[in-house]
């Protein structure tokens, strides 16, 4: 996988799951938060009109004041007001949507509306507003005691929607859902710019330099830099220039041992073949070795001689015997052939050992020619 997608993959990882942090952290912020203001606003909105409710059920706890309805009216016709009920001090219900429940003791109110939860009896001994969560239900129950001088003249119980709030929260989600993709995007641009440019793009340059070596010079073409990828490319340098260094090592010890091998070759040579007989040394790719007669060599003097450039004219019949001596190694091939325009015996012997070098000699030996006294 390349380094960009592994990048994207784990940004896009980690994005997503500070998103889902933050959002479960984002989430019951807004809830507590909205949630307390839908309770504090239920409380306050009767806490503005408890005057009005607490006169008339100080006047009478019988029957409720053209005031008194118009101010339960009111809160029964918020939105957020899914069911009220309005209790005097004893327990009679003083007002509710339903007229036939007017007058009926709580008791009797809880047998055919029985409340979701315990809010009006904690409210009636605490004389403090209590709020309740229903069960099962995206409500809340709030009971507010109405009290003169300490004593409790009366119960108002609201059950509050949440479905407001939850609008609210979804919306507010769905700001916070928007806005962490664009702070996402707004880092991940400058970092993929960061990555592509300081990363991606000089591993790419060091990827493709390292491809243009050549094995002749061995040198690294990258530009310095002082960074990570500035000391791999430093190392791949060192590394280069070891190689270069044993590979003149080696190229030195290869001509000095061509030059001991050609030493011994001449000793050899001279020890067991006649001074008029000429002699070629090849090596297995047929570059000469040594020869016990002048030859021309390439320009500068340092330039290997193939076969094919001593033998001159005479060179198929040549080539067909080293390639029988190749066949048959440790065999003396023989024939009669021309060199150099005088007609001569050839022998040829292919030297071949299990992990040794292999070394091919030629050997001319002159022919008498007929009206000539010895040998050409």
């Amino acid at each position: 996988m390349r380094l960009s997608a592994k990048w994207f993959l784990w940004f896009s990882a980690i994005g997503i799951y500070v998103m889902f942090l933050g959002g479960i952290f984002y989430y019951n912020l807004f809830k507590w938060t909205f949630d307390e203001k839908l309770k504090q606003e239920a409380i306050d909105m009767v806490r503005l009109y408890a005057p009005t409710l607490v006169e008339g059920l100080s006047r009478s706890q019988a029957a409720i004041t053209m005031d008194e309805f118009d101010t339960v009216t009111r809160f029964s016709k918020d939105e957020r007001v899914a069911s009220l009920v309005y209790l005097n001090k004893y327990g009679e219900v003083r007002w509710f949507k339903d007229p036939k429940e007017i007058t009926k003791t709580f008791d009797d109110f809880s047998k055919d509306d029985p409340p979701p939860t315990d809010a009006i009896e904690q409210a009636w001994l605490s004389k403090s507003p209590i709020v309740r969560a229903v069960p099962n239900l995206p409500l809340y129950d709030i009971a507010i005691p109405l009290a003169l001088r300490g004593d409790v003249l009366g119960i108002l119980d609201l059950q509050i929607s949440r479905a407001g709030v939850v609008k609210v929260i979804n919306k507010a989600m769905r700001k916070y859902a928007v806005g962490a993709v664009g702070v996402l995007l707004l880092l991940g641009i400058p970092l993929y710019f960061f990555l592509h440019h300081f990363v991606l793009n000089p591993l790419l340059t060091l990827r493709d330099s390292i491809e243009a070596i050549s094995f002749k010079t061995l040198e690294l073409k990258f530009p310095p830099r002082n960074d990570e990828i500035g000391d791999v490319a430093g190392v791949i340098g060192l590394f280069l220039a070891k190689v270069r260094a044993e590979v003149a090592n080696a190229m030195i010890k290869e001509k000095q041992r061509g030059i001991a091998e050609a030493r011994w070759w001449e000793s050899i040579l001279g020890a067991i073949v006649a001074k008029n007989h000429r002699a070629i040394v090849v090596d297995e790719d047929n570059s000469v070795l040594y020869t016990n007669f002048p030859v021309t060599v390439g320009a500068g003097g340092e330039a290997k001689l193939h076969l094919l450039d001593v033998i001159d004219s005479q060179q198929q019949d040549l080539l067909r015997l080293v390639g029988m001596a190749l066949d048959r190694p440790n065999q003396v091939i023989e024939a009669d052939t021309t060199f150099r325009a005088d007609p001569c015996h050839v022998k040829v012997v292919h030297l071949e050992e299990d992990g040794e070098l292999r070394r091919t000699l030629i050997l001319f030996e002159p022919k008498a020619v007929p009206g000539r006294i010895g040998p050409v």
